[in-house]
């Protein structure tokens, strides 16, 4: 568990009509560098492996391929905004097993395969992007710099055929509208072949599908697993509540009870007041029971849902707390029982948590749905510094989210502010 996390999920926003020409730009000028520098190597190595010294002239054309693809990675998500992990197997101990975990790993040659595709693909990409900008700049700023040429000139054709020939203003307002055409047509197949990069990135530097399902596997069996701890940790504080404090109570009854009945005949007034701390101790009972009930299931969850649940907890915090429940969560449209029964007892550790020890004086909740997941976002101003440390509450309310597969990321720098956030998926 990370204190501070960026969560990246695997679905992807169109990337930016500026962030594509970006990386139109610069892919072209790293294809360019990189290719005939890795080709070099690859080719000396391959050719000088008869004389051993083509292993350490591969090796370097491995860790070459490698830092090419981990740049292109790194330069993929910071201008088009696709992330890609990294794909690479462990790394056998050993000189050898050094070299053969690189050569052998199909991720270095799909790398490679990457890299041969890249070269002509971001030739024609560049070409294409800078053909259509200059040429709808130039056309739309006609306007503006025509007044600096001495004489009329022919902008299209030739004099000696069709032409036409901008002499005054009002010549060039034509070219100026297609200009503006031009520049529209530029900006969206420059974020289309932004897509086209982002998504072949993906699918050639990225893990295989063998290695998303082997790690998405490992996460569920890991999530039961947590799961199972958790019930179990639930279950012994829900014995140990009934121990420690219905039960206690209800033993205190009979016994008062019993004392009571032997008094009532020669000691009227002192089997009254034993009667009366019987009593007392059956009222104190019955609300350690309806508070222990409310900490499995609170009814007001169940009878009106999230927004009045979490209402009903923001006004018992000392701390001042806004609540805002996005419409529909608690109404026509509600999440499944598991995913409300999750984000209501985030929320209460979290206020809990606030109340305790981050000493602030607001705190603020939100709830809303975001694609197919429900997220609850729990901010305050106070000291920061909240960690998951394994036993604490946060490490519990993480490994409750990861019953349901949910994920709980945590903020806290020095000083402030905190930021707990659960990321609940849910199918309605």
């Amino acid at each position: 568990m990370m204190t501070q996390v960026e969560q990246v999920d695997g679905r992807q926003h169109q990337p930016r009509a500026v962030g594509a020409n970006v990386y139109l730009f610069t892919s072209f000028i790293t294809a360019v560098a990189w290719f005939p520098l890795v080709m070099g190597m690859l080719s000396a190595g391959f050719g000088t492996l008869v004389v051993w010294v083509g292993f350490p002239l591969l090796t370097v054309a491995m860790m070459l391929i490698r830092g090419f693809a981990r740049v292109e990675r790194r330069l993929v998500y910071a201008t088009l905004g696709y992330y890609i992990p990294d794909p690479y197997r462990p790394i056998p101990p050993g000189l050898f097993g050094w070299f053969k975990g690189r050569f052998f790993d199909p991720a270095t040659w799909r790398d490679l395969l990457y890299l041969f595709v890249l070269l002509p693909l971001s030739i024609f990409s560049f070409g294409w992007m800078v053909a259509f900008w200059a040429a709808g700049l130039g056309l739309f700023s006609l306007p503006i710099w025509y007044r600096w040429v001495d004489d009329g000139y022919v902008l299209f054709g030739s004099d000696r055929g069709f032409a036409y020939v901008v002499d005054s203003f009002d010549d060039t307002l034509l070219p100026a509208a297609v200009g503006m055409l031009v520049l529209a047509v530029a900006l969206v197949t420059t974020r289309l072949l932004g897509v086209m990069h982002g998504k072949l990135a993906r699918a050639l530097l990225g893990p295989s599908k063998a290695m998303l399902l082997a790690a998405e596997a490992a996460h569920l069996q890991a999530s039961r697993a947590r799961g199972v701890d958790a019930a179990e940790a639930e279950r012994r504080r829900i014995e140990r509540d009934l121990h420690d404090g219905a039960q206690q109570r209800l033993v205190a009854v009979a016994m008062g009870l019993g004392r009571a009945k032997s008094k009532m005949d020669r000691d009227p007034e002192g089997a009254r007041a034993l009667i009366d701390e019987a009593h007392a101790d059956a009222k104190q009972a019955v609300a350690e029971l309806r508070d222990l009930a409310r900490g499995i299931y609170p009814a007001v969850l169940g009878d009106r849902g999230l927004d009045a649940a979490l209402s009903s907890l923001a006004a018992k915090s000392p701390v001042p707390v806004e609540v805002h429940v996005e419409d529909g969560l608690s109404a026509d449209r509600r999440p499944p029982a598991a995913v409300e029964t999750t984000a209501y007892f985030t929320v209460a550790e979290a206020l809990t948590n606030i109340a305790k020890y981050a000493n602030a004086s607001q705190a603020t909740v939100h709830v809303h749905r975001e694609d197919n997941k429900v997220v609850v976002q729990i901010t305050d101003n106070g000291v920061g510094g909240a960690q998951t440390r394994r036993g604490g509450g946060l490490a519990g309310l993480a490994d409750r989210a990861a019953t349901i597969d949910g994920v709980l990321t945590v903020v806290s720098p020095i000083g402030g502010p905190t930021v707990i956030r659960a990321d609940l998926p849910c199918e309605w």
